[in-house]
């Protein structure tokens, strides 16, 4: 006996296929297009641009010049016989600091002050014989012109011997010695440098676009490599006339005290000419990014993403910079981390603080 099974139709088979496959697969969810590729958040550290003091100022190198200067040389050609001072010594105005031999100049004047003392007395002698009309006027005129002739060449030998003794023409510190006794001097040799360092003058050039800025009395900060840490205090003295027609700069001259003989003619200083302080939107340097020519910030928008900022410095000082152009009071900028950003990036903000370009610490650098 044959049974007859009935035979699936193929529509039977499929929908009961599919319903447990798609049962399947709503265990799982889809990776969705948002999730797929998506950069992790920059974690960095962002400021608020706000305004802060800024005080302008020039820099510029300057040369110290003594208040008072000079090479002190003999006037005569003559035989040193004794030096009165050694190298470094502090002098007085007119103390002798050489004394040259002048012996035949002292016999000199000797034989001078005689031949003067006769023509004195030839001269007294002859006014009281014109009163006795026993010479003529014309005799007592003569014997005046011998006496007046006498007592110049008195002078003039007394001025010869003090050519022998070199003084110094104002009160300083003198410099090496030069001459030892014994040694043949000639007009024109250097028997020392003196310099008067109680103040002492620094000159330095100042392009012409800050002219209108200049002024007497304004303060100057200046610093020596010779003295590390020290900050030497003055102000402009004056301004030279003249603009130079090769370097557009004109030279400003600066006082300084100088109690401490710590500043000597010749050395080099850095020096900071200050102007009143003025607000100013000021940033750290490391959020300010050079990229070829283009100078811009790291600027966060609302939705959490950075941007780039195209900005105009000015000046910079001491980690700060200046912005001119391209950021307002408010913005919030990216300081440190700059180097992984780019354009539309997410970040994290590790610790937001105040922009004001001070205490900052180094970041990534700058990078593009």
């Amino acid at each position: 006996m044959s049974v007859d099974f009935p035979v699936p139709s193929l529509r039977a088979l499929l929908v009961p296929a599919c319903a447990v496959f798609l049962f399947a697969g709503c265990g799982e969810s889809a990776p969705s297009n948002g999730a797929r590729g998506q950069a992790p958040a920059a974690v960095v550290t962002t400021a608020v641009v706000a305004p802060s003091p800024w005080q302008d100022t020039i820099s510029a190198l300057g040369t110290v010049k003594a208040r008072e200067s000079v090479e002190v040389t003999a006037k005569v050609s003559e035989t040193v016989e004794r030096v009165h001072f050694e190298s470094g010594d502090e002098v007085e105005a007119g103390a002798t600091l050489v004394t040259l031999s002048g012996r035949q100049q002292q016999a000199a004047l000797e034989v001078a002050e005689a031949a003067a003392r006769e023509a004195e007395q030839q001269y007294r002698r002859g006014r009281e014989l014109v009163q006795q009309q026993l010479i003529s006027r014309s005799q007592l005129d003569t014997q005046r012109a011998t006496r007046d002739a006498a007592l110049a060449r008195v002078a003039q030998m007394r001025a010869d011997i003090g050519d022998r003794h070199i003084r110094a023409p104002f009160a300083g510190r003198l410099g090496i010695r030069q001459v030892s006794p014994g040694a043949l001097v000639t007009p024109g040799t250097v028997v020392a440098t003196l310099d008067d360092l109680s103040r002492v003058y620094v000159d330095f050039p100042v392009p012409e676009v800050h002219l209108a800025r200049l002024a007497e009395g304004l303060p100057l900060a200046a610093t020596s490599v010779a003295w590390p840490g020290v900050e030497f205090a003055g102000e402009v003295s004056s301004i030279d006339a003249r603009v130079d027609p090769a370097t557009r700069a004109i030279t400003v001259r600066g006082d300084f005290p100088n109690p401490e003989r710590r500043l000597r003619p010749g050395m080099l200083l850095q020096v900071e000419l200050g102007h009143a302080s003025r607000q100013a939107l000021v940033v750290p340097e490391i959020a300010v990014v050079q990229v070829g020519r283009e100078t811009f910030a790291w600027r966060v928008t609302g939705e959490g993403t950075v941007e780039r900022a195209m900005v105009r410095v000015g000046e910079r000082r001491a980690g700060a910079v200046e912005i001119l152009e391209g950021l307002a009071a408010g913005d919030r900028i990216v300081v440190e981390g700059t180097g992984k950003l780019r354009p539309g990036m997410a970040i994290s903000d590790a610790a937001a603080s105040p922009a004001t370009g001070e205490g900052n610490g180094s970041g990534d650098g700058a990078g593009g």
